[in-house]
C-alpha cells in the first residue's frame, strides 16, 4: 500500500528510536488544507487506533494509517531527502490530481 524509500524508513526509525515517549508507531495521514486543498501529516503515536491499519517497516517500527486517509494513500511512495537546500520528507502520491510547487499540498 505505502513504499518508504530506505532513506525514508531509516529516518522514521530514528524518530522512532529517538522519542522522549514510547512509540507505538508513525502516523500518516491526510487533512484538509495547504495550497491545492489537502495536505500530509506525520506524527509519533503513543496508541494504535482500533481501527488503524498497521504495517511493519522494519526494526520494529511501524506505520498507521486511518481508515479516511487509506484510499488517498494508496500507492503513495514516502521518501526523505536531507540535502544542503531542504530536509524533510517527499510524497509521490500516484492519486494526486494535482498539487502545489512545495510538495506538500495535493488534490484529488
Amino acid at each position: 500500500m505505502i513504499n518508504l524509500t530506505p532513506a525514508a524508513s531509516k529516518a522514521i526509525n530514528r524518530f522512532i528510536k529517538g522519542a522522549e515517549n514510547p512509540v507505538a508507531g508513525l502516523r500518516i495521514f491526510v487533512s484538509g488544507g495547504g495550497c491545492a486543498g489537502l495536505q500530509y501529516g506525520l506524527r509519533l503515536e503513543q496508541d494504535k487506533a482500533e481501527d488503524d491499519y498497521e504495517f511493519d517497516i522494519g526494526a520494529g517500527a511501524k506505520l498507521l494509517v486511518d481508515p479516511m486517509s487509506r484510499p488517498m494513500l494508496e500507492g503513495l511512495t514516502v521518501d526523505f531527502v536531507d540535502s544542503l537546500t531542504q530536509t524533510g520528507f517527499k510524497f509521490n502520491n500516484p492519486n494526486a490530481t494535482g498539487g502545489c510547487a512545495c510538495g506538500q499540498s495535493f488534490s484529488a
